[in-house]
């Protein structure tokens, strides 16, 4: 609905500079007298807002910088009030998005007040990086496969390999459409990776050697063959502590609201 151009306009109170058109008498207004456009006066609070969100991303408070951003509000309000004027107000895609916004608003304002009251504790920190650290283990495989719907038609492959037929020639006939067409090269991956049954395969064969049993998984048959192993050093737990915060704080989000979705009444 709204173009591009208004879009920025709605974000110049979050700028430092003030364009030329922007200038206003209020850059020589004393700070405590209220600014008004119109009669509609600015609410400090909405300046005090700006100034704090500023600070979150390490730009100073300044006087300068404090009327740079009144100057930007004047703007804003300006065109806001035009806005009103022509009835922009009353359309229902503006009110919609209006109403969206607000909710928005809302959600964000009540999820950091719930993670500041849940933070994640070093303990649960800890245990979810050596859940992590245990899942991916310590080496990882260069494997390939070829994925069918029998295990007659995995036999059969099997069998074409026990002959001399290419693992990447026989991989085009594989349902699975990421590998198919790279001779069923499933590249570097943590066993983890993959359903218990492949994964299970997969360790047990030697490198350069393939599977002369097929291998059922809910996806089909598999015969697989291993390319290559290599050891890995999983990342130290101080340097992924920060992606292990967002990690839990997304959990502790989605398990707010699982749990305020069961309490709601939704028909």
């Amino acid at each position: 609905m709204f173009s591009n151009s208004v879009r920025l306009l709605a974000a110049l109170s979050l700028c430092v500079s003030t364009p030329v058109w922007a200038q206003t008498a209020a850059q020589n207004a004393p700070a405590s007298k209220p600014v008004t456009v119109n009669g509609k006066p600015i609410p400090k609070s909405r300046l005090e807002f700006i100034v704090k969100q500023r600070a979150t991303q390490g730009q100073p408070d300044s006087e300068q910088a404090r009327k740079s951003i009144l100057d930007n509000l004047i703007s804003q309000e300006v065109v806001a009030q035009e806005a009103d004027r022509r009835g922009f107000g009353k359309s229902a895609d503006v009110r919609a998005q209006l109403e969206l916004m607000r909710q928005q608003v809302l959600v964000q304002a009540i999820i950091q007040d719930h993670l500041k009251a849940h933070p994640p504790k070093d303990e649960d920190l800890l245990a979810e990086y050596n859940k992590l650290k245990a899942s991916r283990g310590d080496k990882e495989y260069k494997a390939r496969h070829i994925l069918v719907d029998k295990d007659s038609e995995a036999n059969e492959i099997i069998a074409q390999l026990k002959k001399g037929a290419k693992f990447e020639d026989l991989a085009k006939q594989s349902k699975d459409p990421g590998s198919k067409e790279k001779g069923g090269d499933l590249d570097w991956n943590p066993p983890g990776t993959f359903v218990k049954p492949f994964a299970e395969a997969l360790a047990k064969l030697e490198k350069g050697k393939y599977t002369e049993t097929p291998v059922q998984t809910q996806f089909g048959w598999h015969v697989i063959q291993l390319d290559d192993v290599r050891n890995v050093q999983f990342p130290a737990f101080d340097t992924v502590k920060q992606q292990l915060v967002s990690r839990m704080q997304e959990q502790e989000v989605q398990k707010f609201v699982n749990e305020l979705r069961s309490k709601a009444k939704i028909q």
